[in-house]
């Protein structure tokens, strides 16, 4: 049998990069998925590389209505939500302290943190006893990356839900773990805007630092999302699992 057969699953943020890598594994598995997106055209191209028992919902976790949307939606059609996978999230421009705007901050804290949050809290009258729930961090939650004051601290911040959140749901046996990866091959650079010569740069700068040699790949995080959302993990709640080729933990 298929790890997930039969679960009714939500990926936030699920038109690309992880979200869509964990989406594929998870119908790979036998779960049914939602997945939600901004744009149409992206989520629409998801939905059709995803193939089947899957269901596109436009949304924008920073706007509330759009959250209760989707809930009401899973609500009429599913009755329930088994695992959430709240990936959600932007990158931040680059600004040293000084430079950081309320724009910046608000934008970037709107979806990453206040997005998260109410992405959780308005599931869980929809989650069964013993459901899954997994948050999308980084390894930027506990490495000083100049530049990066605003995203740091909002993985920061996600990572403190998931350690509140295990305790306060204990009693409902919902599990709840988060996914921190490092350096990772997505098309979430792309919304910087940065120049291919100012990317390739960093890229380069970075590699050195990542014990294995490279950035990670998107299925390789969607793995792991699954170890977490299935009975395999039954033992494993409240903890920060890195999946970063080492660059955050040496």
């Amino acid at each position: 049998m298929s790890k997930l057969t039969g679960k009714i699953a939500v990926i936030t943020g699920g038109s690309s990069g992880i979200g869509l890598a964990t989406a594929e594994q998870f119908v790979a598995e036998g779960a049914y998925v939602y997945i939600t997106g901004r744009r149409r055209k992206e989520l629409d191209a998801a939905v059709a590389q995803i193939g089947r028992n899957v269901t596109g919902v436009q949304g924008d976790v920073a706007n509330l209505e759009d959250i209760d949307r989707l809930y009401a939606q899973i609500a009429q059609e599913k009755r329930r939500i088994d695992i959430l996978f709240a990936n959600a999230g932007i990158a931040s421009q680059n600004a040293l302290i000084g430079q950081i705007t309320e724009l910046q901050f608000d934008l970037t804290f709107g979806i990453n943190v206040r997005g998260l949050l109410f992405s959780v809290q308005k599931a869980l009258p929809l989650m069964p006893d013993g459901a899954s729930i997994i948050i999308n961090g980084s390894a930027a939650s506990i490495k000083a990356i100049p530049t990066q004051t605003v995203y740091s601290a909002t993985k920061a911040a996600v990572r403190s839900f998931a350690r509140t959140w295990t305790s306060e749901l204990r009693e409902r046996k919902i599990r709840v773990n988060t996914v921190s990866p490092g350096y990772t091959d997505t098309p979430i650079v792309e919304t910087l805007g940065w120049p291919k010569e100012q990317v390739d740069a960093i890229v380069a700068g970075i590699l050195p630092l990542i014990p294995v040699g490279r950035f990670g790949r998107p299925e390789e995080i969607a793995k792991t999302v699954l170890f977490l959302a299935s009975d395999d993990s039954s033992y494993i709640t409240g903890v920060e699992l890195f999946v970063d080729g080492g660059g955050a933990q040496i």
